[in-house]
């Protein structure tokens, strides 16, 4: 290999992920100031747009056998020693609670002179909403003595990298769409200091970087400008990943697969405008990136989309016949030199990939072009198989989905926003639940919540946000996922230092009940439902003005999940009033807006429009008596005059059909999902079409639902101390499924014999019990191997 393009892919090849964030930090460090300091570039605005190098070379007598230190920066950084990417982050947060990464350099360094790197940028006014910012800033913190060479100070020479440019700035217009996840990269490399990363580069032009601050960690300072907190997930994956083919070339012929395969260099002659459409196959998120060579005064663009368009339609996936990329997009203008390496600061989403090349009077070469997936490193431990082998392709799919929405934070979509909801956080973690078993990223998010929390008691919609948006319904889900959380973890003690706060949420709402109603009056700041086109902007008549009966049910459903998490933690009178109350409305609710002429819940007491919203709320808090429950599914399921529910609000109409005693049609309900592999999407979308996100993590509920509601294992107590395994097969004969357990594994297999016949076997962790259910007959489940018949 080429020594440039080596040096180049230490450096922006896959980060090394290791059980960093296990290694624990300095007693002394979380109890003080850090002898450290915050360090920036001297002589720039502090909050403008800016990228900055920093570096440091120390000189060790030995190798050392540890080498531990706390890292940190804002907006973010990328940490290198001797030229190799060591860590990126920190992992977002907010000014009170700014993470700061630990990582063991060792396996880095050597006797001898080594160089300490990194690269830090703000992007200022065109940062991304889901990123909190100060002001320009970098931290190294040595855990100990034998460290403290290391610390951040004016030791540290540093220099502004004057060759980007923010491009792509205007994405929301040219997309007609909200996207708000920061600026492409443009970058002059002429302007770049190449081999600024490197022992021998010459940085005596640089400057003395500028101290800014102490550091302080949660709980000390009285001026801080960030307050530190260790990072609590893994550091993200990183794994080389290739595309896959060329779909469409102009202004250059002969274009084939094989140059993206890294064994064919592709050659755009002087004085060209070429344009080479390339296809992933599937959607992805990574880091693009671009080697040429030669190419003086060219330009090189860089667009990505999930989807083509025609007339602003996106029609089938894999289609493109007259069809064009609208998209967000990077610029790299070549300086002529020799294996280049261009690599944005910040990820991207992207099933295709075009590039658009004009050269000047120098052939342009490049030398090899691939993406660095990238995300959270979830690893799936769960399994689905079923006698319909078109149910893989809708795990696979989902799986995927899921992934691409699970960074240092859960996105409710990777291209347009990279946005933390509570809405999109509860399915997405329970996705996680089942699939992993890894529910670190779920306490991440649960924490996010706590911390966005207003004055009014309620949580932020969204966080960690650098603006204000406040959804009242959203908070409740926040509750929700703390009564998850304990139903499927044994860490009651994580739970309950939230409590406290949940208390706040539900108060909120209980100040906005009508006196003389006695359901919900009228509510203050976005109080979204669903994004279906029965509401506008996804509320539901009676939010805004009063008397919803959609909001008014979901108060009453997190109301009786608050019943049970207060009662468990002994603040019985608490769990008593949330229980009282939730029956006072339930009764209101059917009183006044149930018509019994229809058999349906309306969505006000004036009972002029109906949803499908508001009858799977009342199902699932059982307002609708169990009698009426099956008929009022039936019509949630036929009748198509309802105001419809999106792929999001289906996952509670799942449960609404396991509340009514119906999940057998749950497999049945499966034909949103097929219709959008029909159309060649490889995640699945936002809503139905058109849609505006390809991939939207609470449509991937598939994942969750194959194994709670087909093969129908849920926790039956606190902690998922025992299982209920009730399966719901539907029109399939046989299912199969392994799943994570906080004790270990948990294994059912199925196969329906006749109508009314089954022979299972169930296996189930050391010390775990459960219950079978199954005709409505109950069998109970031994820890080990159960197996059981039904006869026809």
């Amino acid at each position: 290999m080429n020594k440039a393009i080596l040096l180049m892919l230490l450096f922006f090849g896959s980060i090394a992920i290791s059980s960093a964030q296990s290694i624990p930090v300095n007693p002394k460090l979380l109890n003080s100031h850090w002898p450290a300091y915050w360090i920036t570039c001297p002589d720039v605005p502090q909050r403008d747009y800016g990228i900055y190098h920093f570096r440091k070379i120390i000189d060790l007598k030995t190798t050392p056998a540890k080498f531990i230190i706390h890292v940190s920066g804002d907006n973010r950084y990328r940490l290198l020693v001797n030229g190799k990417a060591v860590c990126n982050g920190p992992a977002r947060g907010d000014l009170y609670n700014w993470h700061f990464e630990t990582v063991d350099l060792a396996p880095f360094l050597k006797s001898g002179p080594n160089i300490i790197s990194a690269v830090v940028w703000n992007m200022g006014e065109h940062a991304p909403v889901a990123q909190v910012s100060n002001q320009t800033a970098f931290l190294v913190q040595g855990d100990s003595e034998a460290e403290k060479i290391i610390n951040t100070d004016k030791t540290w020479k540093v220099t502004e990298n004057v060759s980007y440019t923010p491009c792509s700035t205007d994405n929301g217009a040219r997309l007609k769409s909200y996207m708000v996840i920061g600026p492409g990269d443009e970058v002059n490399a002429a302007a770049y200091p190449w081999g600024w990363e490197n022992l021998q580069f010459n940085d005596t032009k640089w400057s003395a970087a500028r101290q800014i601050a102490n550091p302080a960690p949660l709980g000390y300072g009285t001026d801080n400008l960030w307050t530190l907190v260790p990072r609590s997930i893994p550091l993200m994956e990183e794994t080389k990943q290739r595309l896959q083919e060329v779909r469409r070339t102009t202004g250059i012929s002969g274009v084939k697969d094989k140059f993206l395969t890294g064994n064919s260099a592709l050659i755009i002659p002087a004085n060209t405008k070429a344009s080479v459409l390339l296809d992933q196959g599937f959607n992805t998120v990574a880091y693009p990136e671009l080697i040429t060579t030669g190419g003086k005064g060219a330009s090189v663009t860089l667009t990505y989309a999930e989807a083509l368009f025609k007339n602003g339609v996106k029609g089938n996936r894999d289609e493109i016949e007259g069809k064009e990329i609208i998209g967000n997009y990077d610029r790299f203008l070549p300086d002529g030199g020799t294996n280049r390496l261009f690599r944005p600061l910040w990820l991207r989403t992207f099933r295709y990939l075009q590039l658009d090349i004009q050269t000047k009077a120098q052939p342009l070469i490049i030398n090899d072009l691939y993406g660095q997936y990238t995300g959270y490193p979830f690893q799936a431990k769960a399994s689905f198989t079923s006698n319909d082998n078109s149910l893989k392709e809708i795990w696979q799919v989902g799986w995927r989905t899921a992934r691409l929405c699970a960074g240092e934070t859960y996105y409710d979509c990777p291209y347009y926003e990279q946005l933390q909801y509570e809405a999109d956080t509860r399915i997405q973690a329970l996705i996680s639940l089942y699939v992993t078993g890894d529910d670190r990223l779920m306490r991440k998010a649960i924490t996010d919540f706590y911390n966005s929390r207003v004055p009014e008691g309620l949580t932020q919609g969204r966080y960690p946000s650098n603006r204000l948006q406040v959804i009242p319904t959203f908070s409740l889900f926040w509750v929700s996922m703390l009564y998850d959380y304990w139903m499927h973890r044994p860490d009651a003690s994580f739970v309950k230092g939230y409590l406290t706060a949940a208390r706040g949420v539900l108060d909120w709402y209980e100040k906005k009940i009508d006196q003389d109603k006695r359901i919900l009056g009228p509510m203050q700041w976005w109080n979204f439902v669903d994004y279906t086109d029965a509401f506008t902007e996804g509320v539901p008549e009676g939010a805004d003005n009063g008397n919803s009966s959609i909001i008014t049910l979901q108060y009453i459903y997190t109301l009786q999940q608050a019943a049970q998490l207060f009662d468990y933690f002994n603040q019985k009178e608490e769990a008593a009033r949330y229980k009282k109350l939730a029956q006072e409305l339930s009764q209101n609710t059917y009183r006044l807006c149930f018509d019994h002429e229809k058999t349906l819940m309306a969505n006000t007491p004036e009972k002029k429009k109906y949803s499908q919203h508001a009858n799977i709320m009342a199902i699932l808090t059982g307002t609708i008596p169990a009698k009426e429950s099956k008929e009022v599914m039936e019509k949630i399921l036929q009748d198509q005059t309802l105001g419809q529910a999106t792929f999001y609000y289906r996952f509670y109409l799942t449960q609404a059909l396991k509340k009514a005693g119906m999940a057998d049609l749950y497999y049945s309900q499966l034909t949103p999902w097929r219709n959008m592999l029909a159309i060649g999407l490889t995640t699945f979308a936002e809503k139905p079409e058109p849609a505006r996100s390809d991939c939207h993590a609470w449509s991937a509920s598939p994942n969750y639902d194959f194994l709670a509601t087909i093969c129908g294992i849920m926790p039956d107590k606190p902690g998922f101390a025992t299982v209920r395994v009730e399966p719901a097969l539907g029109e399939l004969n046989e299912a199969k499924a392994t799943m994570p357990h906080p004790a270990g594994e948990i294994k059912v297999s199925l196969q329906r014999k006749g109508k009314t016949g089954m022979y299972a076997e169930v296996i189930l962790p050391l010390n775990v019990t459960g219950t079978f259910v199954w005709q409505d007959k109950e069998i109970i489940l031994k820890s080990g191997i159960s197996r059981i018949k039904f006869r026809e």
